[in-house]
């Protein structure tokens, strides 16, 4: 009779030797074990940390945040760059758009990409450790520690399976996004007389939402073409965006329509 180890040892087997032989080598990919590792102390680190902070003074974080924000524009603003213009010069279509699993180089930097965007995911996790720091813990929402251990997984999957393909459109769409938003948050992080140049708060998540509706118009549309992407992948994107699309609306009503009322 096989042991559960044994039956986890044979699916990590299968997972790791199943993936994208080009991808394997990058740091994070080849097993799953270490994203995981990194989720699971992520979410210990939202339980223990409001505790650990509760006696403790907020930390002054205004430079830091700073520097990382503007840092995180850059970064959005090169992975932006890169996802666009390698799509453009290898043709990619956005009606369908297979995987390019050759060590040519407009596949390769588009795969680079790909890796570079899910490490910006990992990243982004500092967020969650600043509002800790700063005790804004009414900013750590379901949706917010959803988003962050969820897209982890998802990118870390998407390099390991299918590096490129049909996935650029939603990482092109997400870097331009993410280089507005860190813009604002570093904005915000100059000071309060900073905010009455920030009134478009609001139009950001507006902006989030229209992403959203984007990616699920662009995956559904391909769902209607006979073309060689996963349909398991299309699946599960239409899914998981739709649940974002409600969570962001969720959190643009409490935010702003309700506050409005109370006003």
């Amino acid at each position: 009779m096989t042991s559960a180890w044994e039956t986890i040892a044979s699916v990590h087997r299968y997972i790791v030797e199943t993936g994208d032989k080009r991808t394997d080598p990058w740091p994070l990919i080849y097993s799953p074990i270490p994203v995981t590792i990194i989720v699971w102390m992520y979410l210990g680190l939202v339980w223990a940390g409001p505790r650990l902070m509760r006696n403790r003074e907020p930390v002054d974080l205004r430079v830091v945040l700073i520097l990382y924000n503007l840092a995180m524009v850059g970064l959005s603003a090169y992975m932006f760059h890169e996802f666009l213009a390698t799509s453009w010069l290898s043709n990619y279509s956005l009606l369908c758009q297979p995987v390019d699993y050759s060590s040519r180089p407009l596949p390769m930097r588009m795969a680079r990409a790909c890796w570079w965007f899910f490490l910006s995911k990992v990243i982004e996790l500092s967020d969650t450790v600043f509002f800790i720091l700063r005790k804004k813990n009414s900013q750590l929402t379901f949706l917010h520690v959803f988003h962050h251990a969820t897209m982890i997984f998802n990118w870390w999957s998407a390099v390991k399976y299918r590096a490129g393909g049909q996935s650029f459109f939603a990482a092109l769409l997400n870097t331009l996004v993410h280089a507005v938003m860190y813009s604002y948050y570093g904005l915000a992080a100059l000071g309060p007389h900073m905010q009455k140049y920030l009134w478009w708060k609001s139009y950001l998540t507006c902006l989030q939402l229209l992403q959203l509706l984007l990616i699920i118009t662009h995956t559904t549309s391909n769902l209607l073409t006979e073309c060689d992407f996963p349909l398991a992948t299309n699946l599960f994107v239409i899914f998981y965006t739709t649940i974002l699309i409600l969570l962001f609306c969720n959190f643009y009503r409490q935010s702003y329509r309700d506050k409005k009322k109370q006003k």
